[in-house]
Parts: structure tokens; C-alpha cells; sequence
């Protein structure tokens, strides 16, 4: 097993999901130190924080709206009061779909504002508040979906699909901004992942994306899990993974290697 031991980090959007799947991975890798970030439901970050003490890290909770820069600021500034320095960094939280699930023709121009100031400007602050914590040799991870940025035929993801392009834009600038300091700068692109976001859909849609899955459309035939990107997550931030910057990441089970110009049953061979 990898090992980050003496190492602390900050998962924003972590009560939950991905961002939970993370925080327990490096927990069990030896991270010692974990903050937990949640908005509004401490409830589901006080489960994330057991789960996470019962592998042995110490864990604080932390709340804050990442849409808003000045509560980014005040979060940053609690951390440091409570670890002193961060190590590793790992962007994640988005606001509720609610608030920015609309096609490119209806979307209110404040659930446009809020996607991007979830992704591209929370991360610019955060980076900002985070890298003065860190010593050479951090890390900085931002979690993404790829190819919400590169298609078009999800119309209602318009406004968060652009949001993470922006945000994966970013993370290239800082990669090599930080480079001389040793701190790398890498995006991970989940593919549909189970036990997330996917599983507030309505139970026939989530049977379907699973069978689109199944059927080939995901090479290794399941959706993602949390545990999947955490792995991921653990290698990046390893010593191992110490010339690795700048890149985007697929753990899609295969699926961003599949071509959608042939039916599946012509690419099976």
C-alpha cells in the first residue's frame, strides 16, 4: 500500500461521495491530519469523520460556501490555525444540481455564475489561500468530469461542463507555476460513478446508465466508485508521482476510449 504518512490534507465537498471516497482513502494511506469540508450537511460530514477516525487519521470538520471567495478565505485561515501547514489539496465540491442543471437556452445567468464560481473560482482561491501552507513537494488535485467540457449532447450541463474546462485550464497554469516548488497540479475525470450525484437520479435512470455500462460502453462493465478515484487520488499524492503534473487523469473503467462513430456491436470485433 502507498503511504502519506505525516501528511495533511483538505478535501473540499468531502461529507459525501467522491469526496468522501477520497478522504477515507488517504486515511487508510496514513494521512494524519484530514479536513473535511461541508456546506450545508454536517450531519453526512460527522459520518465521513468517524469513518475517517476509525483508520486512524485525526479529522476537523470545516464549513464553507465555495461559491463565495470570502468564506474560501475564512475556511483557509481555519485550517492553518488548526494543522499549521497542508501538504495536499483536492478540489471537489460543486453546488447541488438544482442550481445549475439547465440546457444552454434556459440556464439563468446566476446558475451560470454559480458553476463557474464553484469550479474555476473557488479553485483559483483556493490555490491562492493553499499554496503559502504548503510545503515544496505538495500537492494540489481537482476533480472533474471531462467530457462535460469536450461534448455538447448532455445539454443541461452546460454551465458545469464549461465550469470544469475553465477550472481544468486553470490547473495547467498553476501546474507550471508551481512546478519549481515541486508542488503538482493534476485533474481526475471520473466516469458516471456510483454511490454520487448519479444515485439522486430517478432508480430507472440509474439502472440504465449501469446497463449502458454493463453492456460494453464501459470496458471493465461497472460504473466508478468513490473508492476507484481515491486510489487514484493516493497515487498522485505519493512520492512516486512527483514528475506527474499538469495531466488529466481518466478512471472511467475504460469508457474515454470508446468511440461513439460505431455501434458497439462493430467495435466489440
Amino acid at each position: 500500500m502507498l503511504t502519506l504518512n505525516s501528511k495533511s490534507a483538505l478535501i473540499t465537498g468531502s461529507s459525501r461521495g467522491i469526496g468522501r471516497g477520497i478522504a477515507l482513502k488517504l486515511a487508510e494511506c496514513g494521512v494524519h491530519r484530514i479536513a473535511v469540508h461541508y456546506h450545508k450537511n454536517r450531519s453526512a460530514a460527522e459520518q465521513t469523520a468517524a469513518a475517517v477516525r476509525d483508520r486512524g487519521a485525526e479529522v476537523t470538520l470545516f464549513q464553507a460556501d465555495v461559491m463565495r471567495p470570502d468564506d474560501i478565505a475564512r475556511m483557509f485561515a481555519e485550517v492553518k490555525e488548526a494543522f499549521g501547514s497542508l501538504d495536499i489539496l483536492v478540489s471537489n465540491a460543486r453546488p447541488d444540481v438544482e442550481h445549475f442543471y439547465q440546457p444552454p437556452f434556459e440556464i439563468s445567468l446566476e446558475n451560470w455564475h454559480k458553476a463557474l464560481d464553484s469550479q474555476a473560482l473557488a479553485m483559483l482561491v483556493s490555490v491562492r489561500e493553499a499554496v503559502p501552507m504548503m510545503r515544496d513537494g505538495g500537492r494540489i488535485l481537482a476533480v472533474t468530469y471531462a467530457p462535460g467540457g469536450r461534448t455538447g449532447s448532455w445539454q443541461p450541463w452546460v454551465a458545469m461542463g464549461s465550469a470544469k474546462a475553465a477550472m481544468e485550464s486553470l490547473c495547467r497554469y498553476f501546474a507550471v507555476a508551481l512546478a519549481p516548488r515541486g508542488i503538482t497540479v493534476n485533474m481526475i475525470s471520473p466516469g458516471a460513478t456510483d454511490d454520487s450525484v448519479f444515485n439522486t437520479l430517478p432508480p430507472a435512470v440509474l439502472e440504465m446508465i449501469k446497463g449502458w455500462a454493463q453492456a460494453g460502453w464501459v470496458p471493465m462493465r461497472r460504473l466508478t466508485t468513490p473508492a476507484d478515484v481515491g486510489a487514484v487520488t493516493a497515487l498522485l499524492c505519493s512520492e512516486e508521482a512527483a514528475f506527474v503534473t499538469g495531466q488529466l487523469i481518466h478512471v472511467d473503467g475504460g469508457a474515454s476510449a470508446m468511440s461513439a462513430d460505431f455501434p458497439l456491436e462493430l467495435q466489440k470485433g
